[in-house]
Parts: C-alpha cells; structure tokens; sequence
C-alpha cells in the first residue's frame, strides 16, 4: 500500500514544481510585455520626430513630467546598448536597434509561450493520472471490507474521566 502512495506523492510533486514554473514564467512574460511595450512607445515617438527636426517639443521625463525643447534636424539618440553602457546614435540607427530589440523580445516570448503550454499539457496530464490513480485506490479500499475481528482485536479505548470535585487539592 505505500508504493500507491509514493507514487501519488511523487506525481504531486511534480504537479506542484510544474504549478510554480508556470507562475514564474507567467510573471516572466508579464515583465517582456512590460519592456516590449515601453520600447515600442520609444519607437514610435523616435519616428514621430519629423526629419527636418522640431520646435518646442514635449520630452516626457517620467511621472507626468515633460520638457519642452527645440529638437535640430541633425538631432541622435542615446541608446543603452547593453550593461548600462549608453551611446550616441543615429535617428536611424536607434530606431534599427529599437526594432531588433522588439523582435528578439517577441521571438524570446514565444518561446516562453510554448514553453508554457507544453508545461500546462504535462502539468494535465499528471493530474489526471492523479486522479486516476486516486480513483483506484479509494475502490481498492472500498472493495475490501473491514473484518469483524479487526474491530473486535481493536477496540476504541477511552480515557478514564475525571469526576469533579474527587480530587485533593492544596486546601484540603
């Protein structure tokens, strides 16, 4: 009988583990989404600026905060081009590196998307095989009937019960 239970135990484990990575990778995804939607923001609002540059041009700054400022026609970006290393680029060329950001963000979610669904499909599958195995135990345990003499060989044993007032105290 502890191999049934071992086994069910084990399979809840795994259910249990596939449960957690499915939450990490959901909050993963949330946090991709997050960026991929922040850049795609910049994007926009690099090719928002006409070519021949612009004047008195709102900058957002962050919470709710903008500047105005003259944008010359001859104007770049800096870009954070990785372990908080920032460089001067192009309009064009901070544009290109927004985009291919964007696509690998997009390629690295998909993967995470697939990731999740196959873990879903086996996290299903364990649970059913859970439940089936459950199933075969309860009417194992159902079909063998409790025998008299287990009842009588055991019977419930109770404590003796106190009466009120029979015992000595400190006053006494």
């Amino acid at each position: 009988m502890t191999e049934p239970k071992e086994e069910l135990q084990r399979i809840a484990r795994l259910v249990e583990a596939n449960r957690e990575r499915m939450e990490a990778l959901e909050a993963q995804l949330r946090r991709l989404e997050s960026v991929k939607m922040e850049q795609v923001n910049a994007l926009k609002a690099l090719e928002s600026i006409p070519g021949e540059g612009s004047k008195g041009a709102m900058v957002p700054l962050g919470a709710g905060v903008q500047i105005i400022t003259d944008i010359p026609a001859d104007y770049g970006a800096v870009v954070d081009i990785g372990s908080g290393i920032q460089a001067e680029k192009t309009r064009a060329e901070a544009s290109e590196i927004l985009s291919k950001r964007n696509q690998e963000l997009s390629d690295l979610t998909e993967r995470m998307k697939t990731e999740f669904d196959q873990l879903e499909s086996n996290t299903m599958q364990l649970a059913n095989e859970f439940n089936e195995k459950m199933a075969k135990i309860e009417e194992s345990s159902e079909s063998t009937p409790p025998t008299q003499t287990d009842t009588q060989e055991n019977p419930p044993l109770r404590k003796p019960r106190r009466r009120r007032g029979t015992e000595l105290t400190l006053d006494d």
